[in-house]
């Protein structure tokens, strides 16, 4: 479960594209952020995704991703060429036991997409190539107490300019365009017949499955596939159909109030109201905004990362690429000498904490604890946010290159002080 949000630059401050993502995941899990540095590779190398191998390509970009710590793949992230993007779980009609068989998780194909593509339309292809090449399937999380927890993807992805909506059902794809305004996406097919792209063969497939019928036209693919997930127990308001909805409604509300900015995206993840901020038998566990900068704009991107459960009670930290960024070692899960991946048949839960997660954990129970130590704590939390976004501000309105020298720790910084306030 996830919602996933873009704003395009006709309603956000200074024209940049602006990508938001909640991933809504078992309360076990535990979210990391890394940085993985820029590479060249060998020809005929391959690379080692969550339980499968595939094709290396010749040079990876530098990516900044946040992650399950069990999994390869991302839930969401960027990369240094200006392309975010992120992965929502969607249930449909062709969901069935075959998906527990090890293949691509949909947090792979986005890893692999940010690793390799140079624009969102670069990342679409990259996505639907490996996807009709591999197919998805396999354990999603690690929590032996979520069962063979096993479902579909859909990705939305965004650059300087645009935004492309990919949604799929099997190795059934479509994939649509946003190039101006907003688009919100949650855990449900929403594509009808509006898709710029599709799987080839897209309609006799979904007539061959039962799914459609010729006389009806294009296939309408969410009215094809969407299908219902019994297996959660969801409020009304954490439906799907109503999130989604909801996110819709809040984007819109923004920019009619204004241009939409940073820390409007930051208010609509924390939105409890509409059940964007996911609390129960699923937890929003971790959380990025990015504000990707327009063509030939001299400004650096800047992404958000909590790597902190529970958004209205995390810090949202800031990333900028630049020469040998480092993002220091307090949101990286622990290894193990022997790594437990999640198996089909074999899935367990490690404490896979990293410090930061640690520290926010008693923090968090403190502050959820309502007491005065507690709203303190939290007062400080969001008074370090503010002054960090402020700073940001600042940076970017008097930025000059020589200024790139002080942000390779940047990340690091805010990371430290926060687990400094924890203590």
């Amino acid at each position: 479960m996830s919602d996933l949000f873009v704003a395009l630059p006709s309603v956000t401050s200074h024209g940049c594209v602006l990508f938001a993502k909640n991933a809504d995941r078992p309360p076990s899990e535990v979210q990391e952020v890394i940085y993985c540095p820029p590479g060249d590779h060998d020809p005929g190398s391959k690379v080692k995704c969550t339980f499968v191998e595939v094709d290396q390509a010749s040079h990876t970009h530098g990516v900044i991703l946040s992650k399950a710590a069990w999994s390869w793949g991302a839930e969401m992230g960027a990369n240094d060429q200006g392309v975010t993007g992120g992965t929502a779980a969607v249930w449909t009609a062709l969901c069935h036991p075959g998906d527990h068989e090890e293949k691509l998780l949909g947090t792979d194909l986005v890893r692999l997409a940010l690793e390799r593509a140079g624009t969102a339309r670069e990342a679409v292809d990259i996505v639907t190539s490996l996807l009709t090449k591999h197919g998805q399937g396999g354990a999603c999380c690690e929590d032996p107490s979520y069962g063979q927890w096993t479902y579909h993807s859909s990705f939305l992805l965004a650059d300087r300019t645009e935004a492309w909506l990919v949604e799929t059902t099997g190795t059934l794809w479509v994939a649509k365009k946003i190039a101006d305004g907003v688009c919100a996406v949650s855990s449900t097919l929403s594509i009808g017949t509006d898709y710029d792209l599709s799987s080839p063969g897209l309609k006799e497939a979904a007539e061959s499955h039962g799914h459609w019928k010729a006389e009806n036209g294009d296939v309408d693919f969410a009215k094809a596939f969407n299908a219902t997930f019994e297996g959660l127990s969801l409020s009304e308001k954490q439906q799907p159909a109503n999130r989604l909805q909801c996110g819709r409604a809040l984007l819109q509300s923004k920019a009619k109030a204004g241009k939409i900015t940073v820390s409007d995206m930051f208010d609509i993840l924390r939105d409890k109201d509409s059940g964007i901020n996911f609390s129960g038998e699923l937890l929003t566990v971790g959380s990025q905004v990015s504000a990707v900068q327009p063509p030939g704009s001299k400004v650096p991107d800047i992404h958000w990362f909590t790597a902190t459960p529970v958004p209205d009670l995390s810090v949202f930290k800031p990333f900028i690429f630049c020469k040998n960024p480092d993002i220091g070692k307090a949101t990286i899960s622990p290894s193990f000498s022997t790594e437990i991946k999640a198996r089909s048949g074999s899935q367990t839960c490690a404490d896979r904490r990293h410090l930061l997660y640690r520290m926010h954990e008693q923090g968090r129970e403190l502050m959820e604890s309502g007491s005065p130590q507690g709203k303190k704590l939290r007062d400080i939390m969001a008074s370090l946010e503010k002054q960090c976004v402020k700073d940001i501000i600042d940076f970017l309105e008097c930025f000059d290159e020589s200024l790139m020298e002080e942000v390779p720790e940047l990340f690091k910084d805010i990371t430290d002080s926060e687990v400094k306030f924890y203590k």
